[in-house]
């Protein structure tokens, strides 16, 4: 699979040189372009707990962009590419470099605000060969997806990708079937396709596995019903650790309003060559990885406003490493806020850290409210008010996490949003691979700005 992206651009490039005219035609003039351009700026503040320790505060501005180009179907063969670029300026000294490449400077070593860190890159994000008959289809090469762990999260500048292929099967309208084999991963701050397995644990892997490569074998199922859906997920990374995703959801609607019930279960265990290591060295990780997680949620919409709450659990086994290991972006419990996923365990080697909610023994309960003020003239206008209240079962921190987020929006369909958002912390904490928790941050604030043009 080494040079997988090579050879889908060959056969990319051969699919569009066929000689006869009138289907080269076609080709090109069923194409189709699409990309965005991304505006952001991020300020982060960190007063630290401990007594006379420094204060903290880091800044980014950048621009990104996609541009992706996908062939007309020829013989049920399609192709595309999409090319990805993040341009960063008028940095600070002390830079918020999770905008920017702070995966490529954990990855060399080089911080997480070192030069390398706060440098620019482009990026073939994605670079596929597919072909689909009826109900079915094969994808080869890079491609940004979404599933509940291994997930392209867009909420910095550019997403997450994944190396490798892909089967879906369609039964009829109400089920998918998905089955896949990704050896690489390319992380959002990141301009490198680093072997999955390696991505998770960094330079420990041969110590932890046996071996300097691996992949993620992956199997989804997705149903609809009339009023209701259901997903089952499992992650096999081979020599590390197995993840089963299961979550189901039920609409109904009362009057006017519309209110869904919906629940959802995380196990993890590790295996092979790495449980064998985890077990020995449970000094280091806490033991065998061990995570069990549930979390339920109910909404209500009434008209232009939408009304949550959700509880998570992550459940607490002292002896082994029970924190969720979630190196591939994906941050899925519904209890999830703009800072509880800092994205560092998606970083290069950081898969057995975790923060907030994903903390081995975390208890979180989740409000918002969404308002969108179109019916009151104001077309296009929406604010998102968020708490979430997080407690640890761990000695000595029994303070909770609080974290309040706010968020107004300004949207053009399909074409143009503006996002400001605030974001406030008290007692932010973060868990070791050991599963001991680090000192708290007293109170962690930022500010982000950003403006996304779609085309």
């Amino acid at each position: 699979m080494k040079y997988i992206s090579l050879f889908t651009v060959i056969l990319s490039s051969a699919l569009l040189a066929t000689p006869e005219v009138n289907i080269l035609a076609a080709v090109f003039n069923e194409a189709s372009a699409s990309g965005n351009l991304k505006y952001y700026y991020i300020q982060t503040d960190k007063d630290q707990l401990a007594q006379n320790a420094a204060n903290t505060s880091a800044y980014a501005n950048s621009i990104s962009g996609q541009l992706s180009f996908d062939t007309a179907s020829l013989y049920g063969f399609r192709s595309g590419v999409t090319v990805m670029t993040i341009i960063p300026f008028s940095l600070a000294a002390n830079i918020d470099a999770s905008i920017i490449g702070r995966d490529n400077g954990i990855r060399v070593g080089g911080g997480v605000s070192g030069d390398i860190a706060r440098n620019g890159f482009s990026v073939l994000g994605e670079a596929y060969l597919a072909y689909d008959y009826k109900n079915m289809g094969i994808y080869l090469g890079r491609e940004v997806i979404r599933t509940p762990l291994i997930n392209a999260k867009e909420v910095r500048m550019l997403p997450s990708a994944v190396e490798g292929t892909s089967l879906y099967y369609n039964l009829g309208k109400t089920a998918k079937f998905d089955l896949a084999y990704y050896n690489s991963f390319k992380q959002r701050t990141s301009d490198v396709f680093v072997n999955i397995i390696k991505h998770a644990l960094g330079d420990q892997t041969k110590t932890i596995t046996g071996t300097n490569s691996g992949y993620v074998g992956m199997f989804g199922l997705n149903y609809k019903g009339d009023n209701y859906s259901l997903k089952l997920y499992d992650y096999y990374a081979n020599d590390f650790m197995n993840s089963l995703y299961l979550s189901g959801d039920y609409t109904i609607n009362i009057k006017a309003t519309k209110v869904s019930l919906a629940v959802q279960y995380i196990n993890q265990t590790s295996i092979g060559n790495a449980d064998t290591y985890f077990a020995q060295n449970s000094n280091v990780t806490g033991g065998v990885i061990s995570s069990n997680a549930i979390a339920l949620k109910m909404s209500a919409s009434l008209k232009s406003s939408k009304f949550l709450i959700a509880y998570s659990k992550v459940l607490k086994e002292s002896s082994k490493h029970d924190s969720l290991v979630l190196p591939w972006d994906g941050t899925p419990l519904f209890t999830n806020m703009l800072t509880s996923n800092n994205i560092f365990q998606s970083n290069y080697g950081k898969s057995l850290y975790a923060d907030s909610i994903y903390i081995g023994g975390a208890q979180g309960i989740k409000f918002l409210y969404n308002q969108k003020y179109d019916t009151f003239g104001l077309t296009g206008f929406s604010t998102t008010l968020s708490y979430l209240n997080t407690s640890f079962y761990r000695v000595g921190f029994d303070k909770k996490q609080e974290d309040y987020n706010i968020v107004l929006q300004y949207n053009i369909p399909k074409a143009f949003t503006l996002q400001l958002k605030g974001v406030w912390v008290k007692n932010d904490t973060s868990a070791k691979e050991d599963g001991s928790l680090n000192e708290q941050i007293k109170l962690l604030t930022q500010y982000r700005v950003i403006a996304n043009y779609t085309f």
